[in-house]
């Protein structure tokens, strides 16, 4: 069967230096003896090794012809095989509610959303490996003060452990893609209440992240009125940014604005 042709519109850079394939395809041994899910796996340059590894493995491949391309060159994987779109996926159904790796070459312009599902299957992913951009990566793995700490950084990292891993150069893919590319794996921390109303939590790390280079006094204007005595009442921490303020901090502001708000609804 002839090479699948990359689509632009799926955001395909297939690899191609199978070295880089393999040091990939091993990321998920951090993570023995329980299923590993490959999303995208296109020609199969990662599948042909993490096939052969003893524990349970299913591709998931929204683009027909890699499809029939992975079903003519790995015949052990047929039943294995998900024609499907791993956003809209159930991923309870995957591997019948039982824990797995999730790995892949990702996909650039939706790597990000893969990994908030991710985050709202945490209980289901203890561990997540692979390559994306390397911007995305760096923002991942980033620390309170960086310029790439943000949205991304704060989300994840207060539920897994993000492992900077290594830089791939664009030059071993097909085609190369413009920019550097990265690989990471993000291991789920002991982590299982934040302390604080987590849906707040995440609106709050959206809001002020979305203004980053105003004060937090500024942003959070879009959650509470200009002249509340909220902006009184904690006005010195209130002069960071959100840059500066790790996830605890973060918790803390969450808590803070809460109990404000409970106390003043129900005045």
């Amino acid at each position: 069967m002839k090479q699948v042709k990359p689509k632009k519109n799926l955001g395909q850079h297939f690899l191609t230096d199978l070295s880089i394939a393999k040091r990939i395809a091993d990321t998920v041994d951090a993570c023995p003896d329980i299923p590993v899910l490959e999303v995208g796996p296109g020609m199969g340059v990662m599948t042909q090794y993490i096939v052969e590894k003893p524990r349970p493995f299913k591709v998931v491949e929204i683009d027909r012809e890699s499809v029939e391309y992975l079903n003519e060159h790995f015949p052990k994987l047929r039943e294995n095989i998900l024609g499907e779109d791993f956003l809209r996926m159930d991923l309870r159904q995957v591997f019948d509610g039982q824990q797995f790796v999730l790995t892949g070459n990702y996909p650039y312009d939706i790597s990000s959303q893969i990994f908030f599902k991710m985050l709202d299957n945490r209980d289901l992913i203890p561990c997540c490996t692979g390559m994306i951009q390397r911007e995305v990566a760096l923002r991942m793995a980033s620390q309170p003060g960086n310029k790439q700490y943000g949205i991304l950084s704060v989300l994840i990292q207060a539920w897994y452990d993000v492992e900077y891993l290594f830089t791939v150069e664009p030059g071993v893919f097909n085609p190369p893609p413009k920019v550097q590319s990265a690989v990471i794996r993000m291991t789920r921390n002991k982590v299982q209440k934040l302390g604080c109303n987590e849906d707040l939590f995440k609106r709050i790390v959206k809001t002020t992240f979305n203004q980053r280079r105003k004060m937090l006094r500024v942003s959070l204007k879009q959650m509470l009125p200009a002249d509340s005595p909220f902006f009184n009442e904690y006005a010195t921490a209130l002069t960071k940014r959100p840059e500066q303020l790790s996830i605890s901090e973060f918790v803390e502001l969450t808590n803070w604005l809460e109990n404000y708000l409970c106390a003043n609804t129900n005045a």
